[in-house]
């Protein structure tokens, strides 16, 4: 069944275009990835597939409810976790979820076993009395998590939620999303530049670039789709404009001490593309993964920078 639909969905700041003519169809129960770099367009969508921002042009649907014309339905049927924590330092874990079960009419009566439950989940149960201020980055963004999930929505927005945690933290997050889509059933909708989180949690990827959806299936189907291998050559003074003249070279990005390289045949090429780089220190090949699927339809690895919606709304306000 399908539980959120958009069909030509745009945003533009000015001569901005944040979002650009999106069409995507997520089943119920999916986990689904937005992947691409800061400022391509994730959160933009996310804004508007949960009524913070009002799309310019298209139709978006979720739950089944447009969200230009019944935005309050829309709200009760999601969560939503943005990048930056937003609970209250001042209050304690339990005080903070209790305050969001108001805002969201949970039943009096059920409000208790609700928080309870959702502090097990994700782990919090022994710092529900706790004042936030005294969390762990993880442990807050775990609050998040547990505070978007306190209504029982059906699909749950999740914007970047393992961004800037250490690797054990990020592992347990991962954790807390594989079991809440099994034992749910719930739409897990995520952002994210992690390759391995979009390739580990989600049943379908859409790699979304300058705001438009420029590829989306599996992560699988993706990665077969391109075919190719990729090499990665170490060294100091690498020579890569002769390589990138190569026409079996697809896509080159340089990284640190040295560059990496999609490529048709790594087997047949390997010793020319060496012969042209110059002093090689070390060399790697594999398969194609995610990251070679993104550098095949953007040109490039994933940008740097803060990006987002944010930013746009700034140069729009720059523009003005």
């Amino acid at each position: 069944m399908e539980i959120i639909r958009t069909e030509n969905l745009s945003k533009s700041y000015g001569a901005i275009l944040a979002v650009d003519r999106v069409n995507l169809s997520i089943q119920e129960g999916e986990i689904m990835a937005l992947l691409g770099p800061n400022g391509a367009g994730k959160t933009t969508t996310l804004m508007i597939l949960s009524t913070l921002l009002k799309p310019s042009s298209g139709m978006a649907r979720v739950n089944g409810f447009d969200v230009r014309s019944r935005p309050d339905r829309v709200r009760a049927s999601i969560g939503m976790v943005f990048q930056d924590p937003s609970s209250d330092e001042l209050l304690t874990g339990w005080e903070n979820l209790r305050l969001h079960a108001l805002m969201y009419d949970v039943p009096w009566p059920s409000i208790p076993d609700r928080i309870s439950g959702v502090l097990k989940l994700v782990g919090l149960e022994n710092r529900r009395n706790h004042l936030v201020k005294t969390y762990s980055g993880g442990m807050r963004r775990r609050l998040e998590i547990a505070r978007g999930l306190l209504h029982e929505p059906r699909v749950l927005f999740l914007d970047e939620p393992t961004l800037g945690l250490d690797p054990q933290t990020r592992e347990h997050i991962w954790e807390y999303i594989e079991t809440l889509a099994r034992d749910t059933g719930m739409t897990i909708v995520l952002t994210t530049h992690y390759m391995e989180e979009a390739e580990r949690l989600c049943s379908r990827v859409a790699i979304i670039d300058h705001g438009a959806v420029v590829a989306l299936d599996t992560p699988r189907a993706l990665c077969d789709a391109i075919g190719g291998d990729t090499i990665l050559i170490r060294g100091k003074q690498l020579a890569v404009d002769p390589i990138r003249k190569f026409p079996f070279v697809r896509a080159l990005e340089t990284v640190e001490d040295g560059i990496r390289l999609s490529v048709t045949e790594a087997g047949a090429h390997l010793q020319a593309i060496l012969q042209a780089a110059g002093p090689v220190e070390r060399v790697e090949v594999h398969p194609a993964d995610l990251n070679d699927v993104f550098m095949y339809y953007t040109g490039k690895g994933i940008r740097e920078g803060t990006g987002g919606v944010l930013e746009h709304i700034r140069s729009f306000a720059r523009v003005r």
